[in-house]
């Protein structure tokens, strides 16, 4: 295995979003009058923090609170419950219209599947918040470096929770076999690996109604989006974005336990890296997506990792500043400092930037680590 990245690795083969291998989002409009519908659908709010655009000497810092996204403590319900509408249409029909009423009664009298995923948090949970908006089951495979307060959580959800005594990559892989040769069960998972890439897409476009609630509340300015990455599902819908969007850019940011993502980039191409414990338990992943990696090889300006530590003591800025935020959440914050002076930044922090974080988590009192 490769060794571990720098502190901050600047992408030196990116190419400005210019070629690359996933087709555009035609759903869009679809995607977000389904999200606009599903319980407790509201824009998450954009919070600002002046002494921190103070002290990096940029125009605007404002962080994209998704502490509270459709009655979860994590952005993932957006991805999660687009993927699974959009698997549960292809095989029962496209409802009438695009809502979570009108799929369960195309479901209804049919042969009911169970949503199988695995997680190490938030993603699980979501999968299974869904099944119970669909009337169906749902088996979520975890592996045992997650907490016992995350297992319970996705098991208040109703689902089949099955914990196994290895890694997160390990554990995707028996979810995949649990559903080769069954039809009764459908796999939703938010990675990808070659031969299943569908529902990995349909994750990543539906975290783009993040993105697009952004632009609005920023007036169309253009902003640095700074990412918490694992697999890479949600940096992906961020390269995407920026990808359509001029003037955007992104890094990512994740635990010095699992730097899939930077070692990938120094590499030039997609490598697994060792992983151990971590508090940024959402973004303990040692290989990137499939899916993901050529457009993030394509797009990111860099990656950067932080510690646990920095961790919290960003998580506890951003408690006194009103925003509740978890490890992985709070990791945006930490990276900033890191930023300033950095290699191959120069560009990106400057007097009339804007900077974007991107808090997915709620604190661990209420989340269950998220991506």
């Amino acid at each position: 295995m490769p060794s571990a990245p720098a502190r901050w690795t600047p992408n030196r083969h990116r190419s400005g979003g210019a070629p690359h291998r996933s087709a555009p989002d035609a759903s869009g409009p679809v995607r977000l009058s389904f999200h606009r519908h599903l319980p407790s659908y509201a824009v998450t709010p954009l919070h600002d923090l002046p002494s921190v655009a103070a002290d990096l000497g940029v125009a605007r810092v404002a962080v994209k609170d998704e502490s509270s996204r459709l009655g979860l403590p994590a952005f993932k319900m957006l991805g999660a419950s687009w993927a699974a509408y959009r698997a549960l249409a292809a095989r029962y029909g496209e409802p009438e219209e695009p809502t979570v009423e009108a799929l369960r009664a195309r479901i209804e009298g049919n042969t009911p599947v169970t949503l199988v995923t695995a997680t190490d948090g938030n993603h699980g949970r979501a999968v299974a918040r869904m099944a119970s908006h669909l009337g169906l089951d749902a088996m979520v495979l975890i592996p045992d470096v997650v907490s016992e307060a995350a297992i319970q959580a996705i098991r208040d959800e109703d689902a089949d929770v099955r914990v196994l005594a290895d890694d997160y990559d390990a554990t995707v892989r028996a979810a995949a076999r649990l559903c080769e040769d069954s039809a009764g069960l459908l796999l939703v998972q938010d990675t990808s690996w070659p031969g299943y890439e569908t529902a990995p897409r349909w994750i990543v476009d539906g975290y783009a109604t993040l993105f697009e609630e952004a632009v609005e509340q920023l007036g169309g300015s253009p902003a640095l989006l700074v990412v918490p990455a694992g697999v890479g599902s949600l940096a992906h819908a961020a390269a995407l974005h920026c990808q359509r969007n001029p003037g955007w850019r992104a890094v990512t940011v994740e635990p010095e336990a699992a730097p899939c993502i930077a070692a990938s980039l120094a590499a030039g191409h997609s490598v697994t890296t060792r992983t151990s414990t971590t508090t940024m338990a959402g973004l303990n992943c040692g290989t990137p997506s499939s899916l993901a990696f050529p457009d993030l090889l394509a797009t990111l300006d860099g990656g950067i990792w932080v510690t646990d530590a920095e961790a919290a003591e960003a998580g506890a800025r951003l408690a006194d500043a009103g925003i509740d935020s978890g490890p992985c959440g709070a990791a945006s914050l930490a990276a900033l400092q890191y930023l300033k002076g950095a290699e191959a930044t120069e560009h990106l922090l400057t007097p009339d930037s804007t900077v974007v974080l991107l808090n997915t988590e709620a604190a661990p009192r209420k989340s269950v680590l998220s991506e």
